[in-house]
């Protein structure tokens, strides 16, 4: 027999909620805790007083006492879309990138007309690569919002995706006319016109994104990428060494913040300001991620065990003679947007960005070398492997001799992919490790990425990924994995482009060289550099920094230099 509620207990608990309510209408959320949580204690199976204490929590940064408050809420009420909802915000907020995909699927799935939850999902989904599951999310937002701000937003980030920023700028410039102080439709803006090479309108937008939205400091990090900063730029620097210290900052915009001052710091000539800055993001990014350098180095290893030259010998007939993919991996910050560029210069290229095809068929690939091999069946896997990965690439550009993709991290499986497209390029970029290692530092991952961006995490992965593509060397033939030295390239452009262009099957084309006029929108930090004609300034940038590189020092003497040509001092 069920016993009945203490009428004295429900009297302390209504008490607790008024006096909540009045702190939460006062806009003092910190104060509204306590007096939830203590009702929270008095009533745990109910899930609106969960949910409330969550939100509150939510608010004001105590994000792991949101998502337990919130795990609660959805625990005692598993149809409660909009707990599901808030603890996805939370999840995202604490880097917690699959958790937050999760929460995000439930409160759809409940709540289908919910657009923030469609928007959100896009935007998280996008930064694992799934092109074709952000467009879908995205227009979800779209129909469920309508002319509504997050269904506009939704509309628009899908044609970017689509690479169709024209259409997109109409669309966040109509919304902008109905409401001129949307911060997240000037900030989307910026990174339109950016992406289209038209920096000053893009400056203008992210600016005004941070005049309406303090919070959105981060937009500072693709404001800097506009162009370098001059003395000109009156308290630049110091307005984003001012905001840095923002209350309540959340962690990424922190991060991306940081990463901008830096950028300033080193346009200006401060270099120790600049690392400083940098050292600071990369502990930002600590603080939300973290990545194990021993097991990566034994995946590594596992990879090379099972490439071996008799397993690429005894598959080489598996494959399709599609020459199409054209392959442009290495390192991040290599060059690889540099040599995209220039080989979709070419009228018979169409260029497919950083497609993350490879990543999900190669890890599912890789778990097969230690399962049950028997339920693998090497053959059909690529046969499916390869018309799929054909289908994405002919959707990019139907008509296309090549279509490129440049996902740097397709270093991991450069031996599948050879063994999946025998006829395909594959071309390493190759850059000095500490000029690599250094502006990895000072560029913005996303934390969905397992990738780390400094100390000895990230000398540990060069280590591993120079061991691996050490290896590949080996084992690929030498015309179908071909290697690009970026101080090379950018020494002497023409030869080096000449044998680019012939290594992947293809007519000499003088628009080659000339990589800077390429109209295609450009998605990568690189955005002003592909802009300029080619330039050597970012060789041995590292001497600049020699003072602060710590941890990274120790690339400074592991050959890449002396390898690339460069002349020590």
């Amino acid at each position: 027999m069920s016993q009945s509620p203490n009428p004295a207990a429900l009297d302390q608990v209504e008490h607790l909620l008024v006096s909540a309510a009045e702190l939460l209408r006062a806009g003092r959320p910190a104060d509204a805790i306590a007096p939830l949580r203590e009702a929270a204690l008095l009533q745990p199976s109910n899930s609106i007083i969960q949910h409330d204490l969550g939100l509150a929590c939510l608010e004001v940064g105590r994000l792991p006492d949101a998502i337990a408050a919130l795990q609660r809420a959805v625990a005692s009420n598993p149809r409660y879309a909009d707990a599901y909802f808030r603890l996805g915000i939370a999840f995202e907020q604490l880097g917690n990138i699959r958790g937050a995909l999760a929460a995000y699927d439930c409160t759809t799935k409940l709540l289908p007309s919910l657009t923030e939850a469609w928007f959100r999902a896009g935007a998280l989904v996008y930064t694992f690569g799934h092109r074709e599951d952000a467009i879908a999310c995205f227009r979800r937002a779209a129909v469920t919002g309508g002319r509504t701000n997050f269904g506009r937003l939704g509309k628009a980030r899908a044609l970017v995706i689509e690479d169709r920023n024209q259409e997109a700028e109409q669309v966040l410039r109509e919304m902008l006319v109905a409401d001129p102080n949307n911060a997240m439709a000037y900030d989307l803006l910026g990174s339109v016109l950016s992406e289209l090479g038209r920096f000053d309108e893009a400056r203008a937008c992210f600016e005004r994104t941070i005049a309406i939205a303090p919070m959105l400091a981060g937009s500072y990090y693709d404001l800097v990428r506009c162009r370098p900063v001059t003395s000109g730029d009156n308290g630049l620097l110091q307005a984003m060494q001012a905001a840095v210290a923002t209350p309540g900052l959340e962690a990424q915009q922190r991060q991306r913040l940081h990463l901008a001052i830096g950028k300033a710091a080193e346009d200006l000539g401060d270099y120790g300001l600049a690392m400083q800055h940098c050292d600071a993001a990369d502990a930002v990014r600590r603080g939300s991620t973290s990545f194990d350098s021993t097991a990566f180095s034994s995946e590594i290893d596992r990879l090379i065990a099972h490439c071996t030259p008799e397993f690429i010998a005894r598959t080489s007939e598996l494959g399709s003679d599609d020459a199409t993919p054209v392959l442009i991996i290495g390192m991040p910050r290599s060059g690889t947007t540099l040599v995209e560029q220039i080989v979709s210069m070419h009228p018979e290229v169409g260029a497919g960005g950083e497609l993350n095809f490879w990543n999900e068929r190669g890890a599912a690939w890789h778990r097969s070398s230690v399962g049950d091999e028997k339920q693998f069946v090497l053959s059909e896997f690529l046969a499916k492997a390869a018309a799929e990965y054909l289908g994405v690439l002919r959707a990019i550009a139907p008509k296309a001799a090549r279509v490129t993709d440049k996902m740097p991290f397709n270093f991991l499986w450069a031996g599948l992919i050879h063994v999946a497209f025998p006829k395909a390029t594959i071309i390493h970029c190759r850059r000095a490790a500490v000029d690599t290692a250094l502006s990895i530092h000072q560029t913005f991952f996303h934390p969905a990425l397992a990738f780390p961006t400094g100390g000895a995490e990230l000398v540990a992965y060069f280590q591993s990924y120079r061991k691996l593509t050490d290896h590949w060397r080996s084992v690929l033939p030498a015309d179908r994995f071909i290697e690009v030295d970026y101080e090379k390239l950018t020494r002497a452009p023409e030869p080096a482009i000449r044998r680019i262009i012939a290594a992947c099957g293809l007519p000499w084309n003088d628009a080659c060289l000339r990589p800077e006029s390429n109209p295609r929108a450009v998605k990568t930090p690189s955005k002003w550099q592909t802009r300029q004609p080619i330039y050597r300034t970012s060789v041995a940038r590292w001497r600049r920094y020699e003072p602060w590189l710590g941890p990274l020092r120790v690339l400074v003497d592991d050959g890449s230099e002396r390898d690339a040509g460069i002349p020590r001092s």
